[in-house]
């Protein structure tokens, strides 16, 4: 009987450069598939899915050896869809590829940054592959940017991860006309995070069914959790008797404790008597790391059963978190601990969603209505509406 066709391609999606792992149904590639560290299923794209990078890609052609894999997709298309690939990079531009990830590895960059890094580099070494590397200046990079950054309609956040990329590069790799210092990252974009009110995070909680999927969103609202967090979390960091959660190497590398709420404490004793999970908080059905985007779908579906229209993700739960307790009177210095921020200034952005000093701001319309009622004793009422 022939086996079936694995075939794999590259995309951008979620923010990062994705392999994706196209087949048909089958259960014994899908239990396969789900060995894979870090994969994901998307079911926008129908596919599993693994963020893009050498290892990444030599895990999917090992565990899936016995099957035939089609991946000339790969070798045709860069990551940008340049007219160059990089397999059109010279073998001494490869080999300072290989250098610079090992220089990368080397200064302790997360394995997320040096994918990152190293793919959005190579991807600007295909493009100017017939230049040689010390020919290249910072109009070369205006032109690259121009040409495919404007032209396609790429983020202004993974435009600055190129300029990113750019300035370690250059310190890796000095032997090029490029002016590190005036490399100018485009400002980001400041969007006010969404918040739910106390009241909609109850009722998402409520309507939520599932004995599992209500704890998680209990505990991600309740100690504000990033997804990565309470994906790796781990049942021997749960602290019931301190009411301590010890988050480890979290995002920059860093350890810190959130509290447990006294209210979740009866559903987080439900929940683990009822699932016994071994290793982590909340684990798959093989007992491995569950998966961002069923969280993501249970969510959803939650937020439809609740009424709430607004859009909302498991980082909107910890937006919610921050805000309630800044508007709750917690001083901002202990908010930024308590969600592992590194500066300040990103805690600020809550400041400017919480209602607690907005509410005490009266609106110029009712402040000119109430002086019209008190210095017009013949029109005590004073109806704006039409009605």
């Amino acid at each position: 009987m022939k086996k079936p066709q694995i075939t794999l391609k590259y995309k951008h999606h979620n923010k990062a450069e994705q392999i994706l792992i196209y087949f048909k149904y089958d259960d014994a590639i899908i239990n396969l598939v789900r060995t894979i560290p870090n994969r994901k299923w998307s079911s926008t794209l129908k596919c599993w899915y693994i963020e893009r990078s050498a290892d990444a890609l030599n895990t999917i052609q090992k565990t899936l050896s016995d099957y035939t894999i089609d991946d000339s997709a790969l070798l045709n298309a860069s990551v940008l869809n340049l007219k160059y690939s990089a397999s059109s990079l010279t073998h001494n531009q490869r080999t300072i590829l290989n250098e610079f990830t090992k220089y990368l590895k080397g200064k302790r960059y997360s394995e997320s940054t040096i994918n990152t890094y190293t793919f959005l580099i190579t991807d600007f070494l295909a493009y100017y592959h017939q230049t040689p590397l010390d020919k290249l200046t910072n109009r070369s990079i205006e032109l690259y940017i121009e040409d495919i950054y404007i032209k396609r309609k790429y983020s202004i956040s993974k435009q600055r991860q190129f300029i990113s990329a750019l300035k370690v590069f250059k310190n890796f790799y000095p032997n090029t006309s490029i002016e590190a210092i005036e490399l100018i990252r485009p400002k980001r974009d400041r969007y006010l995070p969404t918040v739910l009110s106390k009241q909609e995070v109850i009722r998402l909680i409520r309507v939520t069914k599932n004995l599992k999927h209500r704890a998680v969103i209990a505990i991600i609202y309740s100690c504000g959790f990033r997804i990565s967090e309470l994906i790796n979390l781990e049942l021997r960091d749960i602290d019931i008797n301190r009411r301590q959660i010890l988050i480890k190497s979290s995002k920059g590398r860093k350890d810190r404790y959130v509290i447990i709420a006294e209210s979740f404490l009866p559903l987080l004793h439900n929940y683990i008597s009822t699932y016994a999970p071994k290793t982590y908080f909340v684990e798959g059905q093989s007992k491995d790391k569950y998966s961002p985007e069923s969280i993501r779908k249970f969510l959803r579906k939650s937020c439809q059963l609740a009424n709430i229209y607004k859009r909302v993700t498991p980082h909107t739960l910890r937006h919610s978190y921050a805000t309630h307790l800044l508007e709750d009177g917690i001083d901002l210095r202990y908010i930024q601990e308590l969600l592992g921020h590194s500066k300040p200034e990103t805690t600020m952005i809550y400041t400017h969603v919480a209602k607690k000093d907005l509410l005490t701001i009266k609106s110029p319309l009712d402040i000119a209505v109430n002086q019209f009622i008190n210095t017009d004793n013949q029109n005590p009422k004073v109806v704006i509406s039409g009605i």
